[in-house]
């Protein structure tokens, strides 16, 4: 089966500034048609049904949440979905926080994560490939995309935090460009995927707070949109 996987950037969209232009976060205090109209472009971008992006709510927790049909809301309470429905369209949304998108293409499972600080360090990614194996995947043959998010060189945190996610999240900690103490979620979490046996991980290296074409929390004081992390199986290639 085929997996497919796209970011989007905040350019093309309808949404006046902070949040121009292709915001898709809808609780970050947008206007509810400029996000409904970005939202149809995704929809159409993909060549699938509105209805048949899959959202979540996204509270910074460990849940993963297997979906098999078009959801009426966001699904509650979860960070992490995973699903075998060709078609249905699985949706992380950052802004500094990373997106891992996870696929094996052979039992046409697939995963889109949500891990920020907390939901990493609690193990969100782990949660989410324990719901991809019940489901029917293979860790040997699972690929994964972890997405654009700070980077270590800007992400800076105080010692004792980077202490902590380090030793729950190891190959995390590290030195910012300043010399400060910093987190490398992403490099983290490189290393648990590669941990589990993970062998095809691709990192997208934009940093959320360098590159002006991304949402980024930090850099723009909190009052900025949400890009999207989506990832779904080709119904073309199921027919």
């Amino acid at each position: 089966m085929r997996i497919r996987r796209v970011t989007t950037t905040r350019e093309g969209g309808s949404s006046k500034a902070p949040f121009d232009s292709f915001n898709l976060g809808g609780r970050v205090g947008d206007a509810p048609e400029a996000v409904a109209a970005n939202t149809r472009k995704l929809a159409e971008g993909i060549g699938l049904p509105e209805d048949h992006l899959v959202w979540m709510e996204q509270i910074h927790g460990r849940t993963a949440t297997v979906v098999d049909g078009p959801q009426p809301g966001p699904v509650e309470a979860t960070d992490a979905l995973v699903t075998a429905q060709p078609g249905l369209a699985l949706v992380a949304l950052t802004a500094d926080c990373v997106p891992v998108l996870l696929g094996d293409p052979e039992a046409g499972v697939i995963s889109a994560v949500h891990a920020g600080r907390v939901g990493a360090r609690v193990g969100v990614l782990v949660e989410a490939l324990k719901a991809m194996r019940q489901a029917g995947a293979q860790l040997d043959r699972v690929e994964a995309l972890i997405g654009p998010a700070a980077c270590g060189a800007c992400y800076e945190v105080p010692q004792a935090m980077q202490a902590d996610v380090e030793e729950h999240l190891p190959g995390s900690a590290c030195k910012t460009r300043k010399g400060t103490t910093g987190l490398d979620l992403r490099a983290g979490l490189f290393e648990q995927l590669a941990q589990v046996g993970i062998a095809k991980i691709g990192v997208d290296p934009r940093c959320t707070m360098e590159s002006p074409e991304l949402f980024s929390h930090r850099r723009d004081n909190g009052r900025t949109g949400r890009f999207a992390s989506v990832i779904w199986i080709d119904p073309e290639e199921d027919r």
